[in-house]
């Protein structure tokens, strides 16, 4: 039977089409240790949307502080902040296969075991998986910015993203986000300034310096070298 263009199914497909998703498929090459990190790393390290909530501590072996990190791309900040943490513990999301394979290399061959992976949405991840007021941080680093006035829609950074994020960060957790687009730093500023239940970290109400816990990618150190700026936010869970 087909559905009426006006049918409450219709309008159900048309709303979850637009649903804001926390990344961009990109295709791309896997390379010899990308293609490792999957074959190898992903038993021991890769987790399942389908598995549902998760109990952390148990998965980790231990209670320790908890970093989220929604879209970790070819995963170099990750490893770093983990091999320079290694009393903290990491879930990364990423869709991009490449990127999970090589995050997934790295952590073998740096031998890191403070590491977890899930290649999905990071949205859903957080929805299904992880319990509430369980997260210390939430990372947020060069999300893209749907520069066009007509995508705006689409930026991960939205009420809804804010109130979510809210809801799994512990009180007194941090959502900590980046991003080399000024014109998206003031949405993002604009859309967290009126979250309830936060406060931001900035002396000035706005933005803080680049925090030295987050690594300077190569991308990031092009973009300096041009000219570019680089604004970090920082909001904390105060309830």
């Amino acid at each position: 039977m087909i559905e009426e263009q006006g049918s409450p199914a219709a309008a159900d497909e048309t709303r979850h089409r637009r649903e804001i998703k926390s990344f961009v498929m990109r295709a791309g090459r896997m390379t010899e240790g990308q293609q490792r990190g999957l074959d190898q790393g992903w038993p021991q390290f890769g987790l399942e949307l389908g598995d549902g909530l998760r109990d952390f501590d148990a998965l980790f072996g231990r209670s320790a502080p908890r970093t989220f990190e929604i879209g970790f791309g070819m995963g170099h900040a990750t490893l770093e902040m983990a091999a320079a943490a290694p009393e903290q513990d990491f879930i990364g999301v990423e869709v991009h296969r490449p990127g999970v394979g090589a995050l997934l290399n790295g952590a073998m061959t740096q031998g890191l075991s403070n590491i977890r992976v899930y290649s999905c949405d990071a949205l859903e991840v957080l929805r299904d998986c992880v319990a509430d007021a369980s997260l210390d941080r939430v990372l947020l680093f060069f999300p893209d910015p749907w520069h066009k006035s007509r995508h705006h829609k689409r930026r991960i950074v939205q009420p809804a993203f804010a109130e979510l994020v809210r809801q799994k960060l512990k009180v007194g957790g941090v959502l900590h986000m980046a991003t080399d687009w000024e014109h998206y730093a003031e949405h993002m500023l604009e859309v967290m300034n009126v979250a309830p239940g936060y406060r931001n970290l900035a002396a000035d109400g706005r933005y803080v310096p680049r925090p030295e816990e987050r690594p300077v990618t190569k991308f990031e150190r092009r973009g300096e070298r041009l000219g570019h700026g680089v604004w970090d936010l920082k909001f904390q869970r105060i309830d």
